[in-house]
């Protein structure tokens, strides 16, 4: 579960919807600042449990090297909301509601999605092929589905969904130490803070978002050999390690799709959050050669 080191926006950043031809989506969208040449958009894609505060830390030094950025909730995810039944999550859907959002934004875009929201992205350039993109990024997103052990975890976790509602299911996975800490116990203020965020995005997430993509993660096929066939320059970016998806898988898959590589010290899952600066960096640096 990602968590973001602070709320606070920085000055060049707002929240609000994002009208879209698939419905309204809120989003946090920051312009580069007064003076600085505008290079493009990027558009970023939550993972499982997340949510576009995921993304909070980013904001700023893209923007500052001219990127307007745009993080979006999903349908379903946190302040989006979404309808209370299964079949509107399928990944199709998700993909062409990531579509309808890169075509509400001025293109072509650069997308990356984070975790699961990689495999989504990866669906959404998979339908439409390259045209509107500028670039696809994957980042701590695999392959296929994840490995045994996180399989193991999500399948407790829909079976929990089934018989508990969401509060039941926070407690207990607060019991389980399921979350990461993530934030240094010398700042208590800012632990609260994050701490409360966290248990409110929780409980405003639909259940059945999580059911049906908790599914998606442990069945997953691998479709790298059809997204290398699609020309779009690629990143595959993580952490030095990655419970979800081992980095040795994520190596492989770069290969596979003939994608710049880049592996983010000091980070783990979430590298958009644990190491923005360096994560920042990586991506402007990607972004701009293209």
């Amino acid at each position: 579960m990602s968590r973001p080191p602070f709320l606070t926006l920085p000055d060049n950043a707002r929240a609000h919807r994002l009208e879209t031809a698939r419905g309204s989506f809120a989003v946090l969208d920051a312009t580069p600042p007064a003076g600085t040449a505008v290079r493009g958009t990027a558009l970023l894609v939550p993972g499982f449990t997340g949510s576009k505060e995921d993304f909070i830390a980013l904001l700023e030094p893209l923007a500052a090297f001219g990127f307007r950025t745009i993080a979006v909730d999903g349908r379903g995810q946190h302040e989006t909301g979404g309808p209370r039944s299964e079949a509107p999550y399928a990944q199709a859907e998700l993909a062409a509601d990531v579509v309808a959002q890169a075509e509400a934004l001025p293109g072509p875009v650069h997308l990356l999605g984070h975790s699961l929201g990689g495999l989504v992205a990866r669906r959404a350039v998979l339908e439409t092929g390259p045209e509107g993109w500028a670039s696809l990024t994957v980042m701590s997103s695999g392959p296929a589905a994840i490995e045994a052990e996180q399989q193991a975890r999500t399948k407790m976790l829909l079976e929990a969904l089934a018989v508990a509602d969401m509060e039941t299911v926070w407690q207990a996975m607060r019991e389980l130490d399921v979350e990461d800490a993530g934030v240094p116990a010398t700042v208590p203020e800012v632990t609260g803070a994050v701490d409360d965020f966290m248990h409110r995005r929780w409980l405003a997430n639909v259940p059945e978002l999580l059911v049906v993509t908790g599914r998606q993660l442990i069945s997953e096929p691998d479709r790298v050999a059809e997204l290398a066939a699609v020309p779009l320059p690629k990143l595959v970016i993580s952490g030095a390690a990655d419970h979800a998806w081992p980095c040795p898988w994520l190596d492989d898959m770069a290969e596979r799709l003939s994608a710049v590589r880049v592996v983010i010290d000091g980070a783990e899952h979430s590298p958009n959050s644990e190491q923005p600066a360096a994560t920042a960096e990586a991506l402007t640096a990607f972004w701009a050669s293209v």
